[in-house]
């Protein structure tokens, strides 16, 4: 598995409250999400990313206010028409 080596100054761990250990478990899941959000990885391949389960992955997306289902006003209207 390819690694990523980021710089962060001392202080990143400080401001986000935990440990430098923690500094980048954060950041994986931050990029997680966002590459998810942003619909360049499945909730699957994110997950991966985060190095979690799917459905932890999908049950913290909350916490970065991302929505874990997305419709489409396509999707939207189809769904309210079979209820």
């Amino acid at each position: 598995m390819p690694e990523i080596v980021i710089r962060i100054p001392e202080e990143t761990a400080l401001l986000l409250h935990v440990s430098r250990e923690e500094v980048g478990r954060k950041l994986q899941m931050a990029a997680a999400a966002k590459l998810y959000e942003m619909g360049e990885l499945s909730s699957g391949a994110a997950a991966q990313l985060a190095g979690i389960p799917r459905t932890v992955f999908l049950s913290r997306l909350a916490d970065y206010g991302i929505d874990t289902f997305r419709l489409s006003e396509v999707d939207l209207q189809a769904e309210s028409r079979l209820a």
